[in-house]
């Protein structure tokens, strides 16, 4: 009779993580930074219908790196979560706080089975503050349900930690729309050197978007392709 198959514990977990970091490593990196009238997005993506970037509800918006499908599974369990806590309490109660827990809780519970494949995504939650009553809010979820909070700006991907060391000795606060997205677009030129694919990304191949605080109850805004090009290209006529 044969002997059945064993793997330790900790071999298991070992290569959840290398398969799930594999997945993470591979995705364009997504930067959200605060600007003078919200939060932006900025983020490499050529497609023009496949988003990186989402809204989840009147001031949440939800980005991702990894599996596609999984992250359109996180966007539908976000959206429905949200509109059931907004009609069954009330619309502020719809936090990225909260809903940060809800993800985290949900994935690392996933990551903790042995007989289940990891999720290959990392999340990223920002919330815009409402002026007066509070602030700005950025949370990454790690593939194996790890919860961090940012302050200004906020970095998920392969290169994460080289974009985030980039930006920290350039970022500045209040900047207006079109400099913080030359700024995205800048950081993540430089830590594409060495890419196979490393030319200068223009607006057809960036996707943008924005909790913007001028806009109405609903504040999330993507901007089309052909606007970010206009984008860059004031701020390189300035």
């Amino acid at each position: 009779m044969p002997s059945p198959l064993f793997a330790s514990p900790e071999q298991i977990m070992t290569e959840k993580d290398e398969l799930a970091r594999k997945g993470v490593q591979f995705g364009r990196d997504v930067i959200a930074m605060e600007y003078a009238d919200g939060i932006a997005f900025v983020a490499e993506n050529a497609s023009r219908t496949l988003n990186k970037v989402s809204e989840i509800y009147d001031r949440l918006a939800l980005a991702a790196v990894g599996n596609i499908q999984e992250y359109d599974l996180m966007r539908m369990v976000g959206i429905e979560q949200a509109e059931v806590k907004g009609y069954t309490y009330s619309r502020e109660d719809v936090t990225a706080r909260w809903l940060a827990n809800l993800y985290s809780q949900y994935i690392g519970g996933v990551w903790r089975q042995f007989d289940t494949k990891p999720f290959e995504v990392e999340l990223l939650i920002a919330e815009l503050g409402e002026p007066g009553y509070s602030s700005n809010r950025l949370y990454r979820i790690s593939y194996n349900g790890i919860l961090a909070d940012d302050e200004h700006t906020a970095v998920i991907g392969g290169k994460s930690t080289e974009i985030r060391e980039w930006l920290s000795e350039r970022y500045e606060a209040d900047l207006a729309l079109p400099e913080v997205v030359r700024l995205g677009v800048q950081a993540l030129e430089a830590t594409r050197e060495g890419d196979e694919d490393d030319e200068s990304l223009g607006g057809d191949r960036l996707e943008v978007a924005t909790l913007d605080e001028t806009r109405g109850r609903r504040k999330f805004h993507r901007i089309p392709k052909d606007d970010v090009s206009a984008l860059l290209d004031d701020v390189a006529a300035d």
